[in-house]
């Protein structure tokens, strides 16, 4: 595992403190990911759509985009699929677009 950087560590000090805050979990998911600590990432994103599924769109289209970039296509698209709902849902017309280009991408 490489070493974490300065900015991952900042995240990790700041969840400690506030354990809840999605915005902080977010963060702290997508560094994970750009470090290269895919599974770790991609179960922070997991976590975080289970527990604020209807709020956490970006959740959804990035993990989608995670198993695109592993090829993991069943995975993208079911993914993508339930975020697409819920951006419709919540009235995000715009992450709910870019979803379905990306599922569509897939075909």
């Amino acid at each position: 595992m490489a070493e974490k950087s300065r900015r991952r560590e900042l995240l990790e000090r700041s969840l400690a403190e506030d354990p809840g805050d999605p915005f902080l979990r977010y963060g702290l998911a997508m560094q994970c990911l750009r470090e290269g600590e895919t599974a770790e990432g991609r179960e922070r994103l997991k976590a975080l759509i289970a527990d604020h599924p209807e709020t956490q769109i970006a959740s959804y289209q990035q993990l989608g985009q995670s198993y695109v970039e592993s090829e993991m296509i069943d995975k993208a698209r079911a993914v993508l699929a339930e975020g697409i709902k819920r951006a419709l849902a919540a009235g995000d017309d715009h992450a709910a677009a870019e979803m379905r280009g990306l599922y569509q991408s897939l075909n």
